[in-house]
């Protein structure tokens, strides 16, 4: 949903001819959608108040001033998103200008708005992954449980993208975006940036991997060269939006208190490894991370694990 902007306090005032014609240009030529239309238009009232307070003609508008303003609206408390959006619409508009030969300088080009905080990634707690990973369904077609059972524990044994799961092959190959070696427990994967690794298959893993490997067949019509691990009942590769499918309602019949996709997985493999391990380097490695400063990350909702077990744990953080 997009952010919705502050209405200046004064009431609304007619905009300039250059910014109704911007906006006109924007719904007929550019043909945004009515809602953009709408944020674009309270940004370039914000922009026309703070032009006015500071008494200064919107074209001779400089750069430390809409710094001056941006800096201004953020201790008011309006949200770093809500900036970026409205800096954007200054920004196109001034560059629009220009075009026009009505400008000289635009000058938000080159500031930003002041970064939000990041969410963390969500991860499942220990329990709730062994328990969607043990799962089993008796009343399940043997073939689709087998496959799911399997495709589960691969995205939580070896925290892959639903990418590299969908791209593994049964055998290795010129063409191969990666395959499983089951006698070294180990799995070939294709990462982004088409970077190589390996990452470690657990037992449980293995088992279920293997399970799925003997009934695979009974999904591939006779004389099938298909070569991909994961396949439909119709014998074609998974695609990930099945892989997505397919692991929410799984989830939802183990009872997860939670909606599951799988990059959850991945998040619970690297937050529940890091927890066991304190091995930052480790997990950078077997996630397929570039740069260490993307798996920091982990380690935040590490403390937030370690905070709940103090909350519940010490006498003196036990709510009353």
């Amino acid at each position: 949903m997009a952010p919705s902007l502050p209405e200046p306090d004064a009431g609304p005032a007619p905009l300039p001819e250059s910014q109704r014609r911007y906006l006109e240009h924007l719904r007929v030529e550019r043909r945004l959608a009515q809602r953009t239309l709408i944020l674009y238009e309270q940004a370039l009232r914000r922009l026309c108040q703070l032009a006015e307070e500071a008494g200064v003609a919107l074209e001779r508008v400089g750069v430390a001033q809409v710094r001056r303003w941006v800096a201004r609206l953020h201790g008011q408390d309006l949200s770093p998103r809500s900036l970026a959006l409205m800096m954007s619409a200054w920004r196109s508009w001034y560059r629009w200008m220009g075009r026009q030969g009505l400008v000289e300088l635009n000058p938000v080009d080159g500031l930003r708005a002041p970064r939000g905080a990041k969410p963390l990634p969500k991860a499942l707690s220990v329990d709730d992954a062994v328990q969607l990973a043990a799962h089993r369904d008796e009343a399940a077609d043997p073939v689709r449980e087998a496959c799911d059972a399997a495709l589960v524990e691969l995205l939580y044994s070896c925290g892959l993208r639903v990418s590299e799961l969908v791209g593994l092959d049964v055998v290795p190959g010129a063409s191969a975006r990666g395959w499983l070696d089951l006698d070294a427990a180990e799995a070939h994967v294709l990462g982004k940036g088409s970077k190589q690794r390996l990452v470690p298959i657990g037992r449980a893993a293995l088992e279920a991997v293997r399970a799925w490997l003997q009934c695979r067949g009974e999904w591939l019509a006779a004389g099938s060269t298909e070569r991909a691990l994961f396949i439909g009942p119709r014998g074609g590769r998974l695609g990930a939006t099945q892989v997505r499918q397919r692991l929410s309602l799984r989830a939802q019949a183990a009872g997860s208190p939670t909606h599951v996709h799988p990059h959850m997985l991945r998040h619970s493999f690297a937050s529940h490894v890091l927890q066991s391990s304190g091995d930052l380097r480790a997990v950078q490695d077997l996630l397929g991370h570039a740069n260490i400063s993307t798996t920091q990350v982990y380690t935040k909702l590490d403390f937030q694990h370690l905070a709940k077990v103090y909350d519940a744990a010490h006498p003196r953080a036990r709510k009353r």
